[in-house]
Parts: C-alpha cells; sequence; structure tokens
C-alpha cells in the first residue's frame, strides 16, 4: 500500500478582475492586443482626458500602463499594483512618488529597428546623402566625374564601429553592422560580463577605456541609458579623442552627449558628421529640434524626431508583453522584465 502519496494537483488561482489606466497614446493604438489575455477587467483609455479627470482615473488604478507617471499622476495611484511602462526607459516614472508596494516593470522589443536605423544614418552621412539630394533639387550633379572635391565614399567594411554600451540596442546594432563586415568594438560597464549571443567584437571593455575606443572608430555609436554616471558621458574632451573623419550616432538619451560640445564640434568640423534621433527635452512653442542650439543649420547632421524604434513590430509586441504581465499578476504568478519590486517588510 502506497502511503503519503500527494493528492489531486489545487485548481489554479481564479484570475482577479483588475482596473487597468492606459495614458501611453500610442501604446493605446494597439487597444485590441493589449486585451489579449481576455480577463474580465476594467479598461480605461485615459491618453486624450484632461488632467483633472486622468487623476481622478488613476486613484482607483490597479494597474497604470504609461510612458511617463509625473509626480501628481504617481500620488494619485495611491493603490496600483503595477506600473508598466511602455517602452525600456523608465527615467520618467516618478519612484519617490509611488507606493512602495507598487511594482514597476518595462518592455523592449526596439533592438532591431533601432539598429537598421543605426546603420541607415551611417549610410547616409558616410555617403552625403542629405548633401547630395539637396545639390540634385538645385538642379547641381556634382560627383567624382564631375568635380573633385567630391570625395569618394568608404564600404561599411572598412570601418570600425565603437559602441557605448553593450544592452539590448547595443548588441543588435553590433549583430547587424558586424554582418555587414563592419569591425565592432565596445565599451561596457562590465567588460568581463559574457557577450550576448551571436554578438562578435574585436575587443570589449570598461567605461575607462572609452577614449581609446573613440579614438580607433570611425563610427562612435551611444547607447547606455541615462543616469547620474551617463549623464555628460561624451563631452568636449570625448569629442576631441575622436578622429576628425569619425561620425557620433546617439540613439541613447539626448543628456548623455553635451550639447553644446557636440555642436561645436560639428560646426567646427573636429568630426565629420552626428546622427541624432535623441533630444535635450521636447519641443515646445514650436521649438523643433528641441535643442537650445542650431542644429538644424549644421549640414553634415541628420536630425530624427526619437522615432529610431518605431516599428509596427516594437509596439505589437510590446502591447503583448504588457497583456501577458497584466495576466501573470491577475492569476498571482511572475512577472516579466520588472525593474522593481516592493520595498521588503523591516
Amino acid at each position: 500500500m502506497v502511503t503519503g502519496a500527494a493528492g489531486p494537483p489545487e485548481p489554479p488561482k481564479a484570475a482577479e478582475s483588475l482596473r487597468i489606466v492606459v495614458t501611453d497614446p500610442i501604446i493605446s493604438r494597439f487597444e485590441d492586443k493589449l486585451k489579449s489575455d481576455v480577463g474580465t477587467h476594467q479598461w480605461v483609455m485615459a491618453a486624450e482626458w484632461p488632467p483633472e479627470r486622468r487623476l481622478e482615473a488613476l486613484a482607483g488604478a490597479d494597474v497604470v500602463v504609461c510612458s511617463s507617471l509625473p509626480p501628481a499622476e504617481a500620488e494619485a495611484a495611491g493603490n496600483v499594483r503595477l506600473v508598466h511602462v511602455t517602452g525600456a526607459g523608465y527615467d520618467k516614472i516618478s519612484f519617490r512618488h509611488l507606493a512602495p508596494s507598487a511594482l514597476v516593470a518595462n518592455t523592449f522589443h526596439h533592438a532591431r529597428p533601432i539598429a537598421e536605423h543605426v546603420l541607415m544614418v551611417t549610410l547616409m552621412l558616410s555617403r552625403n546623402v542629405a548633401a547630395a539630394d539637396r545639390a540634385v533639387r538645385r538642379g547641381q550633379w556634382r560627383t567624382i566625374a564631375t568635380d573633385d572635391d567630391v570625395p569618394f565614399h568608404p564600404v561599411l567594411a572598412d570601418l570600425t564601429l565603437g559602441l557605448v554600451g553593450l544592452g539590448s540596442i547595443g548588441a543588435e546594432v553590433a549583430r547587424l553592422a558586424g554582418s555587414l563586415g563592419m569591425k565592432v568594438c565596445a565599451v561596457r560597464r562590465n567588460p568581463s560580463a559574457p557577450l550576448p549571443e551571436g554578438v562578435r567584437l574585436g575587443w570589449v571593455g570598461g567605461n575607462h577605456e572609452l577614449h581609446g575606443l573613440l579614438a580607433e572608430s570611425d563610427v562612435v555609436v551611444v547607447t547606455v541609458p541615462l543616469d547620474s554616471e551617463t549623464r555628460g558621458m561624451i563631452g568636449a574632451a570625448e569629442l576631441s579623442a575622436m578622429k576628425a573623419t569619425a561620425l557620433l550616432i546617439n540613439v541613447a538619451r539626448g543628456a548623455v552627449v553635451e550639447q553644446a560640445a557636440l555642436y561645436e564640434a560639428l560646426k567646427e568640423r573636429r568630426i565629420a558628421g552626428a546622427g541624432i534621433d535623441v533630444w535635450w527635452g521636447l519641443p515646445a512653442d514650436g521649438v523643433v529640434p528641441p535643442a537650445e542650439l542650431p542644429f538644424a543649420d549644421l549640414e553634415n547632421t541628420v536630425l530624427t524626431p526619437h522615432h529610431s524604434g518605431h516599428a509596427r513590430i516594437t509596439f505589437e509586441r510590446r502591447a503583448a508583453d504588457i497583456a501577458a504581465n497584466i495576466g501573470h499578476l491577475a492569476r498571482g504568478t511572475e512577472l516579466s522584465n520588472l525593474v522593481r519590486r516592493p520595498a521588503p517588510l523591516r
């Protein structure tokens, strides 16, 4: 006779019904995928609501889906259990004003489109695409056959790409650049950490080796998150360490690069060009691009409105991640991509 046999497995826990407030206008366009968990949740699509009405909605929220959560909204959401950021960056979440018990999660899926953007901008700058386009529109036909001052352009396999940061974006840039024959090097906080799958580097060093990376690279790509250590990481000294023929492409956050130092380096042609997809603020009072200095007057730039990751597939997959985590919360199972857990009780 067998004794001590386990009884029948416990039935799965019934899912809770949650009140979910969505304040991000972009992810709201993927409402059908957000609701794919098919729970009996109450959804409040508040992206277009005025501030007062939104604060009222947040007061009863179990889950907030947002790209930013300023202090007033964080305080209003006093009972929130999960704040789900709609992208990778959570620097616009007011953690200090959140309830201590609130979880915070993020989501990704933007690495491939951003990597493709980096390679596109590299080609545009190294082949003077924008200048050539303007010249043809003015009725000018300038090539190496008609003008000795027109430079030959390089091929990607002749260039070294230096990555400042080797997270998901940096890793995908490395894979894509490497597949096209570029030599890729990188600096990161922890140079001894295992390389991401499929990434092959000429060398990887710590952030203290940044100047060596800058001196060697033909294309410098900034991918680090913005924090107290990386703010102003690329300043006048770092730009001076770059080759005069080198390009800087920033797909991280604007404040990682010192604005005035970059403008002067570009204006004085101390570096060959820059691709700027991230800025030093948001457009306000019709000021585009959102910078204190006239980058739009510089011909050796490619300027884009922080859209390098805006592929449809990015947001479809992000919405699916958010839906899955809401389902986990409702069923009491483990969530993915948590960047903040409740503070332990003392």
